[in-house]
């Protein structure tokens, strides 16, 4: 069973991605498509989730070795980056900064427990160090996952239309703003404007994950600890 959901779930995936290049409607996207049918197939053939994710499981195990190789382009311009080593850091850490805050202040206003606090506050980095930090925080590494991936697709899908709006033109700026809203997918999608953004993006998504493993250890249970209704 294992081989055959690995293989449905590349076939669908490749349609999503075939539909979504003929018709460019924004339903069709590969990251929003994909998931649906994904769905609808477990439902109609009764398969659990719980069973898909064991039976398709090495898809997930490639995330690691896939972050990874995102290390090559970073190597092949360290030139570059050294150049803009400055920008990038505080880039990236207030990135970081606003995730943290922004998810921690409207769950708290939502009035949402702690386990599911902790759960959604690593949720803007990628997922294999994700994990870990909501393992170390106290949350819940299912639910992380689940929030990593609707961050990454929403990054992936809205982000191409902010940096149009926004009239962004430099590539450090669009590999940035990808690579740490939207981690990996982000990078994918990076890779479609250029080499460079592309660097800067795998640059933030790493970047990105480092410095919240150090915010996991200190920041994030000070926050735990803090009523925001204090603040009214």
């Amino acid at each position: 069973m294992m081989i055959i959901f690995t293989i449905l779930t590349f076939l669908i995936y490749l349609f999503s991605k075939k539909a979504y290049t003929k018709w460019s409607l924004f339903f069709f996207h590969p990251l929003l498509l994909a998931p649906v049918l994904l769905i609808i197939l477990i439902s109609v053939t009764h398969v659990s989730a719980d069973q898909y994710l064991v039976d398709s499981k090495w898809l997930t195990h490639l995330l690691g070795p896939a972050t990874v190789a995102f290390a090559v382009p970073i190597y092949k311009n360290l030139s570059i980056i050294k150049k803009y080593v400055g920008t990038i850091i505080i880039s990236i850490t207030s990135g970081t900064l606003v995730a943290i805050f922004s998810t921690f202040g409207l769950s708290k206003l939502l009035h949402l427990n702690t386990d599911f606090i902790n759960s959604i506050l690593p949720r803007s980095i990628t997922t294999p160090i994700a994990i870990e930090v909501s393992k170390e925080i106290g949350g819940l590494p299912t639910l992380t996952t689940v929030f990593v991936i609707l961050t990454g697709i929403i990054g992936g899908v809205v982000g191409p239309s902010v940096i149009k709006g926004l009239s962004i033109k430099t590539p450090i700026a669009k590999g940035l703003a990808l690579g740490m809203g939207a981690h990996g997918v982000g990078t994918n999608k990076a890779i479609e404007y250029g080499r460079q953004e592309a660097t800067f993006s795998s640059l933030a998504m790493i970047f990105a994950a480092l410095i919240t493993l150090i915010w996991g250890a200190f920041l994030i249970p000070t926050l735990m600890n803090f009523n925001i209704h204090h603040i009214f």
